[in-house]
């Protein structure tokens, strides 16, 4: 009985494995989460700058994190 090692596609499988560990999906989401924030801020930003919200700094960290869950969602989905 014979054993026959073929290394030649490790080196690809490492580097996948290693940008998995190194890119994280969180990361991706966070990526993608901020250009959905920057559509969603262009767009409500007179809104939430001419004082009908109480704190617009809070608005727009929840817009954020209301953008990074929905980029989450999306990566996981999609």
């Amino acid at each position: 009985m014979s054993f026959h090692f073929i290394a030649s596609g490790l080196p690809l499988q490492d580097l996948v494995f290693g940008a998995s560990i190194y890119f994280p999906p969180l990361f991706k989401a966070v990526i993608v989460g901020f250009f959905i924030w920057l559509m969603l801020h262009h767009l409500l930003r007179d809104w939430m700058y001419s004082g009908e919200i109480w704190h617009p700094t809070l608005m727009d960290l929840s817009l954020f994190s209301l953008s990074v869950s929905a980029a989450l969602v999306i990566l996981v989905v999609w």
